[in-house]
Parts: structure tokens; C-alpha cells; sequence
């Protein structure tokens, strides 16, 4: 009688494992491309969340940051853009996931030397800029970045934990595609006119 409780409480034992092995499946990968047009809600007042979802994974990310469009930081007397958006995991350590950046750190000779090296040309998003993409090159690496340099300034989209299965490298892009026109344009400085 004591083995056959014994044997019950181990097939109890095995079975509740099993179960627990069985719900730890991942959710099937998502393959649903990035969508083509920015829409709300946004997060920093111009990143998709559909989109930010789709590409890391993470459904209620912890959000910081935002872009200053018009004050910025000042070179030559001209004020730049500047900012960022920060998106993290929820739980856990909460591990930084995705990271987008604008700055007025952009070079043009820059970003032509690292197509020369390697880099992928990014398809033209903004008229007079050039850009370049890649992905680390690991199988298990889900990490991405894009970069895009009009003049000055530069938006930078950094897929530091993407999603397994998924064309993190593509996500890349299409978000640069998303956010760039508006951030790199509207942080330019205007050409101040001159009377003729």
C-alpha cells in the first residue's frame, strides 16, 4: 500500500511537471509586418506602440523619454533636434528592448564608409538623406539597428532585444521608414532666408 501511494504521489508529480513543461510553450512568432503608416497610440509622442509591440514582443512596455524637437542642441547657431525613447521589458530586471535616438551627430562620409564596410543601404526614406542597417550576425542574435543621417542630424532605431523567428533587421527598417520623415524633417534646422 505505502509503494503504490508512493508511485501515486510520483505519477501526481510527473504529470503537474508535464503540465508546467506544456504552458511554458513560447506563443507562436508573430510574422505580421510593421504597419506602413504611423498611427496612435504613440509612445514619446511619435513611435507606433503597434509597431514597438510587434518588434520586441512586449505588449505593456515601460516607456522613458522624448524628443525636443524645436530647442534641441545648438551647433553652428542653428538649434538641432534631440531626444530619445526608451522601451523596456515590465518585469523581471527589465531589460532595455528598444532603444530610438535622434541627435545632431550625423555624418554623412560616416554612414558611406560603413555601406563600404558591409552595412546595407537603407531604401531612400527622406529626400538628401543616407542611411545604412544591419543585424548582428548570430542565429540566436535578435539584435538590429538602423541609421539615418540627413545633414547634421541622425535618427537612430536600436533593436537590442527583438523577437525570435521574426526579420529583426527588417523591423529595423520599417520603423525607420515609420518615424524618420517626421523626426529627422522636423528637427532640421529651417535655411534662414535671405532678402535679395
Amino acid at each position: 500500500m505505502k509503494m503504490n501511494r508512493t508511485f501515486s504521489v510520483a505519477m501526481l508529480i510527473i504529470l503537474a511537471l508535464l503540465g508546467a513543461c506544456q504552458q511554458e510553450k513560447p506563443s507562436p512568432v508573430t510574422k505580421t509586418l510593421l504597419p506602413s503608416v504611423a498611427a496612435p497610440p504613440y509612445i514619446c509622442d511619435y513611435i507606433p506602440l503597434d509597431a514597438v509591440r510587434l518588434m520586441t514582443g512586449v505588449q505593456d512596455p515601460i516607456v522613458n523619454g522624448d524628443f525636443d524637437l524645436t530647442v534641441g542642441q545648438e551647433l553652428d547657431g542653428k538649434a538641432y533636434g534631440t531626444g530619445g525613447c526608451f522601451v523596456y521589458q515590465p518585469t523581471g530586471n527589465k531589460t532595455k528592448v528598444l532603444q530610438i535616438s535622434l541627435s545632431p551627430a550625423g555624418s554623412k562620409e560616416e554612414a558611406e564608409w560603413e555601406i563600404s564596410q558591409g552595412a546595407r543601404r537603407l531604401p531612400d526614406i527622406v529626400p538628401g538623406a543616407i542611411g545604412y542597417y544591419g543585424q548582428d550576425g548570430s542565429a540566436d542574435n535578435t539584435q538590429a539597428a538602423a541609421i539615418l543621417v540627413h545633414g547634421l542630424d541622425q535618427v537612430i532605431v536600436e533593436l537590442i532585444q527583438g523577437v525570435k523567428g521574426r526579420d529583426n533587421a527588417a523591423d529595423v527598417v520599417a520603423m525607420m521608414k515609420l518615424i524618420a520623415p517626421k523626426l529627422i524633417l522636423d528637427a532640421t534646422p529651417a535655411p534662414k532666408k535671405t532678402k535679395g
